[in-house]
């Protein structure tokens, strides 16, 4: 998986290190077990500093996305349960919809658009 920074972006170098991650494992590219480099590593892969990989796999790791072993560093282990992601999910979605109501955006444009973000992901579960 090959990890891409915005440094123009205004969101957070870590947060979109920690997205990526996520989508990641929502694509498969990452899998249950898999190492991730290490934080030096992964710094220097992608130009930035250790304590925003850092924190970007401590936040992954406080979400249930990571774990972090002592010999394989960090490890994709998904052990956030199902009820807590719906819930993240939820809140998410609530200020999304909320938005698009406000700029005319009908509930069938809504449900396409979360189909095809699905679909887009292999439409597992």
């Amino acid at each position: 998986m090959i990890l891409k920074i915005d440094f123009n972006s205004e969101e957070a170098l870590y947060v979109q290190l920690c997205n990526q991650i996520i989508v990641g494992i929502a694509t498969d590219s990452l899998r249950e077990g898999d190492s991730l480099p290490s934080v030096r590593q992964l710094a220097d892969e992608i130009g930035i500093n250790m304590h925003t990989v850092n924190k970007a796999y401590s936040v992954l790791k406080q979400e249930g996305y990571l774990r972090l072993d002592r010999r394989r560093g960090a490890v994709i282990a998904l052990d956030m349960d199902k009820l807590r992601a719906m819930e993240e999910m939820k809140e998410n979605l609530t200020l999304l919809v909320a938005r698009g109501i406000c700029k005319n955006v009908g509930r069938d444009e809504v449900h396409a658009l979360v189909d095809q973000i699905f679909d887009e992901f292999g439409g597992q579960a």
